[in-house]
């Protein structure tokens, strides 16, 4: 494995970690999640803001 493709798994692991935190932020505070970071994780945005909340 090259260095490039060693810095560029573990960059995009990081973007994957942190577009976890922030959905799990803004769920956390009320607030809608941005659809970049939800493609990212792999969720359908209009799906995951059709989930009710008690």
């Amino acid at each position: 494995m090259s260095n490039r493709s060693l810095t560029r798994g573990i960059s995009e692991f990081l973007d994957i970690v942190g577009s976890a935190f922030a959905v799990s932020a803004a769920t956390r505070e009320h607030r809608p999640a941005r659809d970049a970071d939800l493609l990212r994780l792999g969720i359908d945005p209009v799906r995951f803001r059709g989930i009710k909340r008690f």
